[in-house]
């Protein structure tokens, strides 16, 4: 007779890794993959600087001071994004840069009303922020997902015109940087595929070196350390009235943090919380801000340069955008350091930055894809949000005739479109968890 089969051991329970946004990688890993998220996103805050001592005609030593404190505090706030501190922070793989339309505003004020001026704004804009973000909950259901996806289409279009002119400045190293960019991605694996827009840099600064086709600029001095330099231009002067345009850019900065944030959670497969995770985000921009205010620098907001990296990577971890806040910190206080970034070439920043702009962009068609039911409601804000965001860039000269109040509010595409969708979307019943009514 045969005996009757032992039964199946069980098996081991099996321990769940950490979720993606939250794997630890190893240094000689992480420490690359840093490298490219710094790359990616160092065009603005060193365009930055040098628009804001154009316009403010600083001396080489104070243009150093301002390019050290504007690259600690990139870096610090990747650090405060990427940990989280006191619900300061949404613990995503965040990167932080000079807002690109508040550093025309910042200048703005600065040429009308003086420099210390500017930076009162700043810190008034950003006390501002901090003080609605308790009533953000309340106005969440204004954010579906219809909104988010418009707001990141403009983003990624928007960006693309802000990067073309530096692409443009040298059309052989930007065209090489994107050709060596994408085939990386098309054919290699692995670690190899994830450094892709490294790659294409650096082919793209290859290709400078032996064409000459464009110049290597660097900061000038030979100091070993570049320390920031407090109240620059004075103690900071608070006027309200001076500070109204700054202070509706960090309003309308809320939006564009809604559309950040659900856009870089769906990137590392966290579940969307906008009501959680936004105040988080934009505490941290304010935070951030803050100290720009006291440095000499103008508003700080979470970055759209770095998602591009995440969906082509798939590198999802904060502790990678971490590692980039800490080589942006030791760049910022390392004066050789800092003249070395300043000296990639503009051509071939610009056209990696084309590669990260062009996947925002199509991420934000792949989520009007998914949510947006088709229909003449839906049509109809995306239509017009796609309207009022590239107005401002096809044709800025319709804004001449109107008050400097609304200039300020529509004269910029994301904002414009973010607060357009915003409108549209309440006014046709759009709301975050209902279907929207169909038209007769």
């Amino acid at each position: 007779m045969t005996p009757p089969p032992r039964p199946a051991a069980p098996a081991a329970p099996t321990t769940p890794g950490p979720p993606a946004v939250d794997e630890r990688l190893p240094v000689l890993r992480l420490l690359p993959l840093a490298a490219q998220h710094v790359l990616a996103m160092i065009a603005s805050p060193l365009s930055s600087v040098f628009l804001i001592a154009a316009g403010l005609h600083l001396s080489p030593g104070g243009t150093a001071s301002l390019l050290s404190a504007t690259l600690v505090l990139c870096g610090a706030g990747a650090l405060l994004q990427s940990f989280g501190v006191l619900r300061t922070g949404a613990r995503l793989p965040f990167m932080m840069l000079p807002g690109g339309a508040a550093v025309a505003l910042f200048l703005e004020t600065a040429r009308a009303h003086g420099a210390a001026t500017a930076s009162g704004s700043v810190l008034l804009a950003a006390a501002l922020l901090l003080a609605v973000l308790p009533l953000y909950g309340r106005l969440v259901r204004f954010f579906p997902p219809l909104v988010m996806g418009t707001t990141v289409l403009v983003i990624g279009i928007n960006m693309v015109h802000v990067a073309a002119p530096a692409a443009l400045a040298g059309r052989g190293p930007a065209l090489v940087t994107i050709a060596a960019a994408a085939l990386c991605f098309l054919l290699l694996r692995g670690v190899w595929r994830q450094l892709s827009v490294l790659i294409g840099m650096a082919a793209g600064t290859v290709t400078v070196a032996l064409t000459g086709g464009a110049a290597f600029h660097g900061v000038p001095g030979d100091a070993v350390l570049a320390l920031p330099r407090p109240f620059p231009y004075g103690v900071p002067h608070l006027d309200l009235l001076a500070a109204l345009p700054l202070m509706v850019f960090a309003l309308a900065s809320l939006a564009e943090a809604t559309g950040q944030t659900v856009l870089t959670s769906e990137a590392v497969g966290r579940s969307p919380d906008p009501a959680r995770d936004v105040p988080r985000t934009a505490r941290a921009d304010a935070v951030a801000s803050l100290a720009a205010g006291l440095l000499g620098g103008t508003m700080m907001v979470t970055s759209a340069e770095n998602i591009g990296i995440v969906q082509l990577t798939g590198v999802r971890s904060r502790f990678v955008t971490a590692g980039a806040g800490l080589l942006l910190i030791v760049g910022g206080l390392l004066a050789p350091v800092t003249r070395l970034l300043a000296a990639l070439p503009a051509p071939v920043v610009g056209g990696a930055a084309l590669v990260l702009y062009a996947v925002i962009a199509a991420t934000g068609i792949e989520m009007l894809r998914r949510t947006a039911p088709a229909d003449r409601a839906t049509t109809t804000v995306i239509a017009l949000t796609l309207l009022a965001g590239l107005l401002p860039v096809l044709a800025p000269q319709l804004y001449a005739p109107l008050p400097g109040w609304a200039r300020t509010l529509f004269g910029s595409g994301v904002p414009a479109a973010a607060l357009t969708a915003v409108a549209l979307s309440a006014l046709l019943g759009l709301r975050s968890g209902t279907r929207p009514r169909r038209p007769a």
